[in-house]
């Protein structure tokens, strides 16, 4: 684990418990609070109370639970585990299966020219361009079809699901990103090439001066090119030049996460993510 910063964990709850809110509206359960968005596009979660007094206990998890359940929502969890170490227990005794996933912070000496890392070309989304919107769908589909066969490893899936991916987005998802992206809360970008196409993604949520990476992805038929860090490296590099201070994200696995260290990434802790445990026969 490097060395955390000072005020680090502070910043990153206030990012967390900002970014849903102008999408979504908010419950309280005891120490949790569940975004719940308003209109279409990716449901939201629960997560500690930004003021909680205490940790959220059984009780909350059940309440939060059954409110999602009612609204038709993922039973979905999430928080950092530096900041609420004693929910990873609790989660886990009130039925949920948790994924401890490596929490990494840009060191921005370190992040390496992209040019340098794929000859694949990598280029940021402009919001002004009159295809915009479209190029949202591909990104949306690519992330889509990349996530649907986790880890780094090649497959088979390729450009043809990519565009049977297109077909089946939600369009009031495409149009919230389009707007975020106008007014400078996202960053996206994309990797590929005139004859295949796009082949890997990755987008920025930012609020002021703290930027998380997210969703990137690459078609599995195109892994192994170095294009995930690529596109990360291009993604930091635009939100540092852009004035934000703080950048980080969560890693899917150690394997993973392994990939953005190559970039610039440090690891400072771990973000937890957590659903109903499976279950058994």
């Amino acid at each position: 684990m490097d060395h955390v910063p000072v005020g680090l964990f502070d910043r990153l709850e206030r990012f967390y418990d900002a970014v849903p809110r102008d999408a979504a509206r908010v419950e309280s359960f005891g120490a949790l609070v569940l975004f719940v968005r308003e209109g279409g596009g990716w449901p939201f979660y629960a997560r500690p109370r930004l003021d909680a007094t205490r940790a959220p206990s059984v009780a909350d998890i059940d309440d939060v639970r059954a409110r999602q359940r009612e609204l038709g929502l993922p039973e979905a969890f999430e928080w950092v585990h530096e900041t609420t170490p004693d929910l990873l227990a609790v989660a886990r005794s009130a039925g949920l299966a948790v994924l401890e996933a490596p929490l990494l912070v840009l060191d921005p000496a370190a992040c390496p020219d992209p040019a340098g890392l794929t000859d694949v070309p990598v280029r940021l989304l402009d919001p002004a361009a009159p295809d915009f919107a479209a190029q949202v769908a591909i990104r949306r589909a690519v992330a889509a079809v990349g996530f649907s066969t986790p880890g780094t490893g090649a497959g088979d899936a390729g450009p043809r699901e990519r565009d049977a991916a297109v077909e089946e987005l939600d369009l009031a998802a495409v149009e919230e990103e389009t707007t975020r992206t106008a007014d400078g809360r996202r960053v996206s970008a994309l990797a590929g090439t005139p004859e295949e196409g796009v082949l890997a993604c990755g987008m920025a949520m930012r609020v002021d001066d703290v930027a998380e990476i997210a969703g990137v992805a690459t078609l599995p038929v195109a892994r192994g090119r170095g294009l995930g860090a690529a596109v990360t490296a291009t993604l930091a590099r635009a939100l540092r030049d852009a004035g934000t201070d703080l950048v980080f994200l969560s890693a899917g696995s150690e394997e993973i996460a392994r990939v953005y260290v190559r970039v610039g990434f440090r690891r400072v802790g771990t973000a937890c993510i957590a659903e109903p445990a499976p279950v058994l026969p």
